[in-house]
């Protein structure tokens, strides 16, 4: 994808995204159940890598390391993030003149020296320089500081998932303008989403940024008017602002689910019958099998322009890492984050909120 605007620290889409846990065994049967495989190991810290496709996640339990700290304030969570830059060394001492700051990360005896910056709830943004380009030639930051497990093939297809398409951040009441201003500021993000929702009971408002690699998508979520809604929730079993969810992207949706299904990954509940009976109304000639997309509960997504149909598929697996979840995506020339959709899944996860006792109804005004 071409470069939106100007992009001073060179980006170029997502790296991994790093997760923690106080124990082990809380993480790894969710990234298998999605399809991971854990391909290789630090050669000298406690840390093992994950992949799909080109999606790497990589889990970090090093004794009195970040991820360490970080999972004992917060429990099983997604600890950190790296984007992939053109010179790391650059990017680094440009986002330290904008205002960013700097955080140490230890390296052994011949290992990479990976700068990074403070993130979102005190997580860590690495900036990686040393990965896989379009030919496969060039060696990355996993062929020099891991050790691939023998007899491992390095790019499983898992479940048929490509890449991570956006991470989202729940953010205090407030705090909103501030993480899109540490983003508009550090990265040249600009704004290309902003909705405001509102469920039966509980709301919440969501501003969607992109990168200027158009790679990156970071959407950031604060609670509604009134509180005791979703992000709310979040935050205090997060024991913060953090990582909300990662969505994966692939090319047919239906195949996957029924893949994800099988390796048992739990989906968020399905949307009520009368969704799917207003897809031709809401969205007329789509095209899509509206019984097999009801069979899944997937979601649908997008806009008629002059007949051309241009089309989101997605769906919610269940929150495993503590209140951390996955989304699954297919894009079908649609470039948002299911806006149309949202309403549909606040008021199922507002729903689930009412069965298990989190939201107590009668104490809460209907939004207006």
């Amino acid at each position: 994808m071409p470069d939106l605007f100007e992009n001073p620290i060179g980006l170029d889409g997502f790296e991994f995204v790093e997760f923690s846990a106080p124990d082990k065994g809380v993480l790894e049967p969710v990234f298998q159940a999605m399809g991971f495989t854990h391909v290789a190991s630090h050669r000298s810290k406690d840390a093992h890598l994950w992949r799909q496709g080109g999606i790497n996640l990589v889990t970090n339990y090093e004794p009195k390391s970040a991820a360490w700290y970080f999972a004992r304030e917060h429990g099983p969570a997604a600890c950190g993030m790296a984007f992939r830059v053109k010179d790391a060394r650059k990017a680094y001492t440009e986002l330290l003149e904008r205002g960013a700051e700097p955080v140490a990360v230890e390296t052994g005896p011949m290992e990479l020296h990976i700068p990074a910056i403070r993130g979102i709830g005190g997580a860590i943004l690495y900036l990686v320089d040393r990965y896989d380009g379009d030919s496969g030639e060039n060696l990355s930051i996993y062929d020099i500081d891991f050790e691939y497990l023998p007899g491992v093939d390095k790019h499983p297809v898992g479940a048929g998932f490509k890449l991570i398409d956006h991470l989202t951040h729940n953010v205090y009441n407030g705090r909103m303008a501030y993480w899109a201003d540490y983003y508009e500021t550090l990265f040249n993000f600009r704004e290309i989403r902003f909705f405001d929702i509102k469920g039966e009971y509980t709301g919440l408002t969501s501003k969607a940024l992109t990168a200027p690699d158009g790679k990156i998508r970071i959407p950031l979520n604060e609670e509604g008017d009134g509180g005791k809604g979703q992000i709310e929730e979040f935050l205090r079993e997060f024991n913060g602002e953090g990582i909300q969810h990662i969505a994966l992207i692939c090319d047919d949706l239906l195949q996957c689910w029924d893949n994800l299904k099988e390796l048992g990954v739990p989906f968020m509940d399905a949307p009520p019958e009368t969704y799917y009976q207003m897809l031709p109304e809401r969205l007329p000639g789509h095209g899509e099998d509206a019984q097999q997309l009801q069979a899944r509960g997937i979601l649908l997504d997008g806009t008629i322009e002059g007949g051309q149909p241009r089309l989101l598929l997605q769906i919610f697996a269940q929150a495993q890492v503590g209140p951390v979840f996955f989304e699954f995506i297919q894009r079908k020339g649609d470039d948002g984050f299911g806006e149309g959709n949202f309403k549909a899944l606040f008021e199922s996860m507002e729903r689930d909120q009412i069965n298990r006792g989190v939201l107590q109804v009668e104490e809460v005004e209907p939004a207006e």
